[in-house]
This record gives C-alpha cells, sequence and structure tokens, in this order.
C-alpha cells in the first residue's frame, strides 16, 4: 500500500496559515468541495470521495494519536459512485458522510489541506507523500518544518479524523 505521514489540527487562523504557507513557497492549488460517505468496517477505515465530479474508494489504515502518524492506504477509482455507496451502504452500513471545502497547496512532498468543515470548523492537516523506498526521515522532517512555521501546538492536533469528530458531536 501507499503511505504518507500526516497531521491534522485545529485551524484557529486560517488566512494566517494560508498566508505562512504561500510565504514558504507553497503552490496553490484552489478549492476542492469533498463528500466522504465512511462505511463501517472491522479494521481500518473505508470511504468512498467525491469531488468535483470524480470518486474514489479509500481505504486506509492509521493510528489513532495525536502527533505525526504514518497513514497506509489504497485507492481506487469509481465509475459509479452512486451504485458503489448504495451496494456498500447495504452490505456495511454506512457511518457517516463528512461533507468538507478543501484548499490544496503543496509544498515540496507535503500537501497542504485547509479544510472547513460545517459542525466542526476550520482545520488544517498535512500529508507527506512518502515514495516506496523512504526510510520516513525525510517525511517527518517536512512536516515537522511546516509544523512549526504554521504554529501547529500539541493542544490542537486531532488524535482522529472529521468522521470521529462528527460522531462525537453527534452530527
Amino acid at each position: 500500500m501507499a503511505r504518507n505521514i500526516e497531521l491534522k489540527a485545529r485551524d484557529l487562523d486560517p488566512a494566517g496559515s494560508l498566508q505562512a504557507s504561500l510565504d514558504l513557497g507553497a503552490e496553490d492549488h484552489g478549492w476542492l468541495q469533498q463528500l466522504d460517505t465512511y462505511f463501517r468496517v472491522p479494521h481500518g477505515r473505508l470511504k468512498l470521495r467525491e469531488q468535483d465530479g470524480d470518486a474514489q474508494l479509500i481505504y486506509y489504515e492509521r493510528s489513532d494519536e495525536a502527533i505525526e502518524r504514518e497513514s497506509q492506504y489504497r485507492i481506487v477509482p469509481v465509475e459509479d459512485p452512486d451504485g458503489l455507496k448504495d451496494a456498500l451502504g447495504a452490505a456495511l452500513g454506512i457511518l457517516v458522510a463528512v461533507e468538507k471545502s478543501r484548499r490544496l497547496l503543496i509544498w515540496r512532498n507535503v500537501r497542504i489541506h485547509l479544510d472547513d468543515v460545517p459542525g466542526l470548523g476550520s482545520f488544517i492537516e498535512l500529508e507527506a507523500v512518502v515514495e516506496p523506498d523512504s526510510d520516513l526521515s525525510g517525511e517527518y522532517a517536512n512536516v515537522a518544518e511546516l509544523r512549526g512555521a504554521l504554529d501547529i501546538r500539541d493542544e490542537r492536533i486531532l488524535a482522529g479524523g472529521y468522521s470521529d469528530e462528527l460522531l462525537r458531536v453527534g452530527t
């Protein structure tokens, strides 16, 4: 499976995070509208992502710790998202759906996501893409550098994901 190093945190100053990212030289790739439908699975996480007319089934595994952490994932393009959502919903059950507006920036090998999630607020997510033969040191170093530049403090880091937060608050 593919891997990345990721970190997700509450963003108390989205405009400041955008400016700091641009000041570091991040490339702005604009806004994305995403709908992630999570299905009940015995381990890992399985979601159908619908984004700007495209869809992907994404399976991933990661620890639920409030730190930078490795995520292993597999992405499969989907031709019929409505049919797949109906089939997986019937077979597994739908856990929760997460809507978000995402501003995508790219710095080195790191995807910077500035996310707005209705019912939850603003977040920043860092995803350092890992090359197959990497020992992860470069990816962790890039995330650490961004974390410092964006002033992401420990108390703002999420252990889980948006789906966990929505389930926690009952939205």
